[in-house]
């Protein structure tokens, strides 16, 4: 539809206007998640971790301010680890941490791969050879 304004000026109809904060308010109501790669990240570390009989379920949890990746070890125990990714650290120590069943922070970064290091076993350590 189009109108036509006090100026003269021809005006398309935008429909229904929003104001920017309640905008940006709407879109923080919405939860947390983990992107395509950050999953594929994730479920790669954790087939190879099922296939060494470490872990044996998992559980995502997509909440207002952070989105859970938990590992068990059986469903009916605590987790193991949590991969958590909370986006308002971003910019300070990172999006991204690796929890312990203790709650302790045992690795925290700004890349999901390097704070996976901390979990993924099947990596052989690196060694010091002489030539």
């Amino acid at each position: 539809m189009t109108e036509r304004g006090g100026s003269g000026e021809d005006r398309e109809d935008s429909g229904i206007v929003i104001p920017l904060s309640e905008a940006q308010r709407e879109r923080s109501d919405l939860p947390v998640t983990f992107h395509r790669r950050e999953l594929d990240q994730i479920l790669r570390l954790y087939g190879r971790m099922v296939a060494a009989g470490e872990w044996r379920d998992y559980a995502i949890d997509h909440l207002r301010d952070r989105a859970v990746f938990s590992v068990f070890r059986r469903t009916s125990e605590v987790p193991l680890y949590q991969i958590v990714k909370v986006p308002r650290l971003a910019r300070r120590q990172g999006a991204w941490q690796v929890v312990g069943a203790n709650g302790a922070i045992l690795k925290r970064g700004h890349e999901l791969g390097r704070v996976l290091t901390v979990l993924d076993k099947t990596q052989k350590p690196v060694r010091l050879v002489r030539a």
